[in-house]
């Protein structure tokens, strides 16, 4: 199946990676073979810096090369909405970067239209494609901690230098990028939220570079969630139980986890299967059930990816941030 990646941006290099990694290992559902730029030099440089069979100057050449069965988008999440349709327009698959676009009606609307056009199309959130994820799910499950009651889940990279990160236009901040992740984390434990509330500090675009946010749930559980792209954090996240708690290490990828009773001493500790990047479970994923002739993704069904977007919808107003992009156009 032949994969192209529609951006040529940093993610993109990882993507191409992934699937080199995952040909070298002997599994060859997925070939690459395709990357498009804004700029034909761009796609030639990343082509051959990164293994790619074909390069193209426009997201339109690529989309129209009958070959191409399914795009990675890899641009900026202000132009998820438009570069969904756009694949769709041309008949192919699409596994989309998170967050999945700007706001929960676009990201209604481009389901829609993919539906409506027979291609399936996927959010690209890895986490909730890796096999730590029913790690996590089994260990809490097994009762080691009790009655888990809290959760705390942290984010933050010092990314104020990218400008994806800063800028209104391109929907930047903090909560789009990396709170979205501590988003997930909170709900993939403890499921939908009955309330949230969130707060941010802005920068002069009135961009949030700090999130604070806090999620309850009628029968007493809570989330307590930090996000921000001006500092590095240890990226834990970490379940409270009655009878113990358990420490994920690195909630963006999740790298192994701790259990510890209500002495405080370690009882478990389990570490993640080996990885090629991280990438490859959303990938082979994607790649069977377009196979199946499904129009989404099992691990991320269209149900979520609007939810998710309704949360930080709702998060984005309270703390009054705003984007030029939410539109449907």
């Amino acid at each position: 199946m032949n994969l192209g990646i529609l951006g040529a941006g940093r993610i993109a290099v990882t993507m191409a990676e992934t699937v080199r990694k995952l040909n070298e290992s002997g599994n060859h559902d997925v070939k690459l073979y395709a990357v498009a730029a804004r700029d034909l030099d761009r796609a030639q440089r990343f082509a051959a810096d990164n293994g790619v069979e074909k390069a193209y100057g426009s997201y339109e050449a690529m989309l129209s090369d009958p070959a191409l069965d399914f795009v990675y988008i890899a641009t900026p999440h202000s132009h998820h909405y438009q570069h969904i349709k756009l694949c769709a327009d041309h008949g192919k698959h699409i596994l989309c970067e998170k967050a999945f676009t700007v706001t929960a009606r676009q990201a209604d609307d481009a389901i829609r239209y993919a539906k409506e056009k027979g291609v399936l199309v996927t959010e690209a959130i890895w986490t909730r494609y890796q096999p730590m994820r029913q790690t996590i799910n089994e260990v809490l499950g097994s009762g080691v901690i009790d009655q888990p009651k809290m959760l705390t889940a942290n984010l933050c990279y010092a990314i104020t230098d990218k400008e994806r990160m800063v800028l209104p236009e391109l929907a930047g901040g903090a909560l789009l990028d990396v709170g979205i992740y501590a988003l997930n984390f909170a709900e993939m434990v403890f499921g939908h939220a009955d309330g949230l509330q969130g707060s941010c500090t802005k920068n002069e675009n009135g961009v949030d570079m700090t999130d604070s946010m806090t999620l309850t749930w009628n029968d007493g559980r809570v989330a307590v969630l930090n996000a921000a792209a001006t500092c590095v954090s240890d990226r834990f996240g970490i379940v409270y139980g009655t009878k113990g708690y358990m420490v994920v290490d690195n909630i963006n990828n999740p790298q192994g986890l701790k259990v510890y009773n209500d002495r405080y001493e370690l009882v478990q500790s389990m570490d993640c299967p080996a990885q090629l990047t991280g990438y490859e479970y959303e990938v082979l994923e994607t790649a069977r059930c377009i196979s199946e002739g499904l129009l989404e993704c099992p691990s991320m069904p269209h149900s979520e990816t609007i939810h998710m977007m309704e949360v930080m919808d709702a998060l984005r107003a309270q703390m009054a941030v705003r984007y030029p992009c939410e539109g449907l156009n």
